[in-house]
């Protein structure tokens, strides 16, 4: 039911608003004073607001500026019994919806009344029709053919029904943000919220605020009450980035959260319940970080119940070309360039690079070539200098051990696959003749290249072009 505030001095005039509207299927809260209707305003979100200009104590603009400061969205219909265009002119440029002279006509305040409160839900299903148009956008820009990004959209499409918690893990640029808004693109919850929050870029108090909302009065500087982004969420999803980088302090609410699924604003009493779909997201190992006791094992497990890991760019170079020529279509249309290829050389020197920063590092490079190119193909002189450079860098040999430990089983791992790919390369591809330089059996070789790809690699550069 759309909720609808009264605020009027005149008894008589505040209980007739009130069964008027209530017989027209509304819920409605009315107040005596400006004084009183303030603090509704900051507790709570109405659906349309109708106020009388002149009252004892505060007037009814006040509550017009106080309305629009707390939820700009929300329709105030002014009413009077003084007719007054100074005041008709100054509520109008307030934001006032409509302005009423008493007497009115009763079946005149129930069409303004209804007019206001479509007005207002059609510009919501706008917000949401323009948010899931983006996030399809967005999923469009999920691309790639190989075997491990076709397990993910195999994984993305079976679980995005359902309203189980996702753990998206993977290093910082393969995607997981897509990841989470594809997911909620193919939900049932679609035409919901999606809201999300980098948890590591903000510090405990600000990042309590964000996620839980705060109650009016609870530190300097909240005016009014505000609502968190898990009751933004709410009915939709929340996709909490770098869940990792939480502290300990922050975990605990976390899983009581999950768990209850209610919230407290910060400075509030009253529980809220929430329901919400929670998609996370890592670029950390969080099993050892729960070893070192740096992520809470009991938090770990609530958000795993499903875990989708995004292939690093290095493990599917089979996708560079295509993910290359859709960035070069898309920077090539924002920027009114008709580049329509990527050179062969371009295309082999983007498929030899390692590329760290994974697809958003690719994206960046593409945007830069299209930026500089002043022919109708991308060539390796518009590539960087880090890209044009060729082949990926040499292993790094010192030893570097934090405070935290390292997985050591993992750093061997990608020291013997950087040794069989230089190898395979000095060897022309030709993997009998690479496992003699490194001293290796050729089952060894051949069960490990295997294991890492190394002739899918190969391949997708000698199909380049």
């Amino acid at each position: 039911m759309d909720r609808v505030l009264i605020v009027d001095d005149e008894k008589g005039m505040r209980d007739f608003l009130s069964i008027m509207l209530k017989k027209e299927g509304y819920a409605v809260v009315a107040s005596e004073s400006a004084d009183k209707a303030s603090e509704l305003v900051g507790k709570g979100e109405f659906d349309l607001v109708i106020s009388d200009i002149a009252m004892p104590g505060k007037s009814g603009i006040e509550i017009l500026k106080q309305t629009k400061a707390a939820n700009p969205d929300t329709p105030v219909i002014m009413i009077t019994a003084y007719a007054s265009t100074e005041s008709a002119i100054e509520a109008l440029k307030l934001g006032a919806y409509d302005y009423i002279i008493k007497p009115f006509d009763v079946e005149e305040m129930k069409t303004v009344v209804r007019n206001a409160i479509e007005k207002r839900r059609l510009e919501n299903e706008n917000r949401a029709l323009k948010r899931e148009l983006k996030e399809k956008l967005r999923f469009d820009e999920m691309i790639g053919d190989s075997p491990r990004m076709r397990e993910v959209f195999d994984l993305i499409a079976k679980i995005a029904p359902t309203n189980s918690t996702v753990l998206i893990s993977g290093e910082s640029g393969t995607g997981k943000e897509l990841v989470a808004r594809a997911i909620h693109a193919k939900s049932p919850c679609k035409d919901r919220p999606f809201v999300s929050i980098n948890c590591g870029a903000l510090p405990d108090e600000l990042l309590e605020s964000e996620l839980f909302g705060h109650a009016r009065g609870s530190f300097t500087g909240a005016v009014t009450a505000k609502k968190g982004l898990f009751e933004v969420a709410d009915g939709g999803t929340i996709f909490l980035d770098e869940i990792g980088d939480t502290t300990p302090a922050m975990q605990i609410k976390l899983l009581r959260v999950l768990q209850e699924r209610r919230i407290r604003r910060v400075g509030g009493t009253d529980e809220i319940e929430v329901n919400v779909r929670v998609l996370a997201a890592t670029n950390h190992d969080l099993e050892q970080l729960v070893r070192q006791k740096r992520f809470r094992e009991d938090l770990y497990y609530r958000i795993n119940v499903i875990q989708i890991r995004m292939p690093a760019l290095r493990e599917k170079p089979e996708d560079i070309p295509k993910l290359a020529l859709h960035f070069l279509v898309k920077y090539g249309r924002i920027m009114g360039k008709k580049i329509t290829r990527i050179s062969e050389e371009a295309m082999r020197r983007l498929t030899d690079h390692d590329w760290p920063g994974n697809v958003r590092e690719l994206e960046n490079v593409i945007e830069r070539a299209v930026a500089l190119e002043a022919t109708d193909a991308i060539t390796a002189d518009s590539l960087s200098r880090e890209v044009r450079s060729g082949g990926r860098p040499a292993p790094e040999f010192a030893i570097v051990l934090s405070d935290g430990g390292i997985d050591l089983e993992r750093q061997l791992e990608r020291l013997r696959e950087h040794y069989m790919e230089e190898a395979l390369r000095r060897a022309q591809g030709i993997q009998t003749r690479a496992a003699e330089i490194l001293g290796m059996s050729f089952r060894s070789f051949r069960y490990f290249a295997k294991k890492y790809r190394l002739t899918d690699r190969k391949e997708a550069r000698a199909n380049v072009g």
